[in-house]
């Protein structure tokens, strides 16, 4: 099974969005080293937390112009529905193995994730001063004229990772 580590190369220099990713990290952790008893806790502690990460992530988002229909909010969505069938699979004969299999999966999600969407969005969100804790934009003048589409590459300026970034979280068991 894939094990997943904080590490420097998962930063992206926004404190409390590095801060939710490491909390994210740690409760992926939790679950890889579950038994089977503590398992459906640690998955549910998992989902709880997701839950409310992308959230806040897709605040952030419609805040700065960024689009709610724009693929990273869709990985999100995507990511959300997966983690709910999993707990659903875990009810049933042999869920906890596919518990197990679906936190590998994250485990080699998250880090393309964050080092492609989630980098973009904390690049944009520099861009434009955009202050996590307040939800105030500094430099207004800086958002894009219209919603940013697709993976965030369609206003003026390079948004870096995303443009590389055009595929769904597909590694991710249905």
């Amino acid at each position: 099974m894939a094990a997943l580590e904080w590490s420097d190369g998962l930063a992206l220099d926004l404190p409390l969005m590095d801060t939710t990713h490491q909390e994210f990290v740690a409760l992926l952790a939790a679950v890889q080293a579950a038994d089977d008893a503590a398992l459906p806790p640690a998955w549910h502690a998992l989902v709880e937390h997701t839950a409310a990460h992308f959230g806040q992530e897709d605040r952030w988002m419609q805040a700065t112009r960024f689009a709610s229909s724009n693929c990273h909010s869709l990985q999100h969505r995507v990511v959300l529905q997966v983690l709910a069938e999993g707990s659903e699979r875990a009810a049933l004969p042999g869920g906890l193995q596919a518990l197990r299999a679906m936190a590998g999966e994250l485990a080699l999600w998250f880090p393309q994730h964050t080092q492609t969407m989630d980098a973009a969005l904390a690049l944009h969100l520099r861009r434009v001063g955009f202050d996590p804790q307040t939800g105030q934009v500094a430099a207004p003048a800086e958002l894009p004229a219209g919603l940013i589409e697709g993976c965030g590459g369609s206003c003026s300026g390079d948004h870096g990772p995303a443009q590389a970034a055009r595929s769904e979280p597909s590694a991710l068991p249905a």
